[in-house]
């Protein structure tokens, strides 16, 4: 027994000594989870205890289920805007009783639409999105939540919408900043982030959160204008009841599609990011059914819609977290919180809380790997950009859609001019050499070798037939096409090689094709072409093509040495 639940929910190399850390980091995520649920609570529509509630049962149900094993789960940005946007189109007061009755309602749905998802294994769609659009996803989703926090900085308020109206609302209200909140947050993010560079174990976050209680109790900074986390009752949540009479089943239906796509989106892009520098895999479908029960759990409790957290992340990371016993302990701790300790809510000044979630939002960018593709990869860079600049100004739908659309363009392109070359031979060596990069390789006379490296369709046929015609020469008696790697073709292709054949042929030049994949044989005979193995067009080696045209090894190279 304890076999089996040590391999699914640790590691193979997970030790004792990291219980301790799993269940440090699990403290320090639960208390910076305070501010930043009851914020995206409110957001959301509901009063901010039940962002709380949202940080407890869900979050055990994840942590039961996931197969990333440091991953943080709970209430968040991207579904909080969702459902504070609906339900102000629907004209509900916020923390009104008919917001505390849809929101669970919408949270319910999202959970069944998740659920509808596992079920036809949709989430293996995050195979087709690349390393570069996944970064500038992640990055621009935590560009966004950054720029939403930024107010609560300088005792402003947080308002969700795209990047561009943030930056508007930050320029409308920074005007007003209040000098001490300005300090105290800007002093906090400078501490985290320096002691990050030079002490990174130390548990930086909740020494803030100490100092800021503090400051609070003893030096009562809230009487200078520094706003303060509000007043919660202390006591479990009450399991929820639902009166769906007179709802608008259809509009909530498609609220809870767009946060549940969102929610399998935004989460497992990140968390399969996360992992991938681990060197671990992930189980895509037992993720998706994780977040589908995860949220049953949270509409439960009356909670909204929850998601994975890149920000919470960040810190479980930092701190060492290397198992879901971190998630466990976190819920753990806001139980405790929720039962002794709201007093202490009342005394975090709102500034040091946003300072440190702002300051694992940076960590959590991923500029470093933007820069790599800028020295090494100038195209893919462009992608990582136009990912994040999508998220950042068109929100996190449309930075989805525009992820999984360059992905796929991404593959197009590379499709559509595969790697190719002439290759040459090089005196002394056996083999063929590509002419291009192989220092010292020169063409073989009265020949032309080709290697295409892709497969052969209708989107680079034009390629293919463009750079064989215009390689022959007057003198030129063989083209021989090596073949290694095309391993299918569609008619299109298959026609132009018809084509090009016959252009050769009238020019007394031969044509091959060697070292092919057994599938392009079968494909030239599915589409006519069987003329091609039967005249012998096709050869085991570029070898064995040229002994057929009368040149033997070793060749003559086209110039002296």
């Amino acid at each position: 027994m304890i076999r089996t639940i040590r391999k699914v929910y640790f590691d193979d190399d997970y030790k004792l000594k990291n219980v301790v850390t799993d269940l440090c980091a699990g403290i320090i995520v639960a208390f910076v989870s305070i501010p930043i649920s009851m914020g995206y609570a409110n957001v959301a529509g509901l009063p901010m205890k039940y962002g709380l509630y949202g940080s407890i049962f869900p979050i055990l149900v994840f942590a039961l289920l996931t197969s990333t094993r440091n991953f943080v789960f709970g209430v968040d940005a991207a579904p909080a805007a969702i459902v504070g946007a609906t339900i102000a189109s629907l004209g509900v007061e916020s923390e009104s009783f008919a917001a505390r009755n849809i929101v669970p309602l919408i949270t319910l749905f999202t959970a069944i639409w998740l659920l509808v998802f596992f079920s036809f294994k949709l989430g293996k769609i995050v195979r087709y999105i690349s390393m570069p659009v996944m970064g500038g996803f992640v990055t621009g989703i935590c560009c966004t939540i950054i720029l939403m926090q930024i107010p609560k900085l300088y005792g402003g308020s947080a308002v969700s919408g795209e990047g561009i109206e943030l930056i508007r609302h930050i320029a409308q209200t920074v005007r007003y900043a209040n000098p001490l909140s300005l300090l105290l947050g800007a002093a906090t993010m400078m501490v985290i982030l320096v002691t990050r560079r030079f002490m990174p174990k130390l548990p930086t976050s909740v020494i803030m959160m100490a100092v800021g209680v503090c400051l609070t109790k003893y030096a009562h900074i809230d009487k200078y204008g520094v706003r303060l986390l509000p007043h919660v009752k202390a006591g479990m949540p009450e399991l929820q009841s639902f009166n769906i009479h007179g709802l608008n089943i259809t509009e909530l239906l498609t609220a809870s599609l767009t946060v549940a796509v969102v929610i399998m989106a935004e989460t497992l892009l990140v968390s399969k990011n996360i992992s991938m520098k681990d060197g671990k895999k992930i189980d895509v479908n037992r993720e998706v059914l994780a977040y589908s029960l995860a949220n049953l759990a949270a509409c439960a409790v009356g909670c909204l819609p929850v998601n994975g957290s890149v920000s919470r992340t960040g810190l479980s990371r930092q701190y060492g977290a290397k198992s879901q016993l971190m998630s466990v302990a976190a819920a753990i701790t806001m139980i405790v919180i929720v039962l002794k300790l709201t007093w202490i809510i009342e005394y975090m000044p709102v500034p040091i809380l946003t300072a440190i979630v702002i300051s694992a939002l940076i960590s959590a960018c991923e500029f470093k790997l933007a820069g790599k593709l800028f020295k090494t990869a100038r195209y893919e860079f462009y992608i990582f950009l136009a990912a994040m600049f999508g998220v950042l100004i068109l929100g996190t739908i449309y930075g989805v859609v525009i992820g999984v659309v360059l992905s796929f363009t991404s593959v197009i392109i590379k499709a559509t001019a595969p790697p190719r070359s002439f290759n040459g031979v090089m005196p002394g060596r056996d083999g063929f050499f590509s002419l291009e990069h192989c220092k010292g390789a020169i063409p073989i006379r009265h020949v032309v070798i080709y290697r295409f490296g892709g497969n052969l369709f209708f989107a680079n046929a034009d390629i293919f037939e463009e750079d064989i015609l215009s390689s022959v020469k007057p003198d030129t008696k063989v083209v021989v096409v090596n073949g290694s790697g095309i391993s299918d073709v569609d008619i299109t292709a298959v026609e132009r090689l018809e084509m090009i054949k016959k252009v050769l042929a009238s020019k007394g030049v031969s044509f091959f094709i060697t070292e092919q994949m057994h599938e392009l044989d079968d494909k030239l005979k599915t589409y006519g072409a069987a003329d091609f193995l039967e005249d012998g067009n096709v050869t085991m080696s570029v070898q064995e093509a040229l002994a057929k045209c009368g040149i033997y090894a070793p060749y003559e190279p086209e110039l002296e040495l």
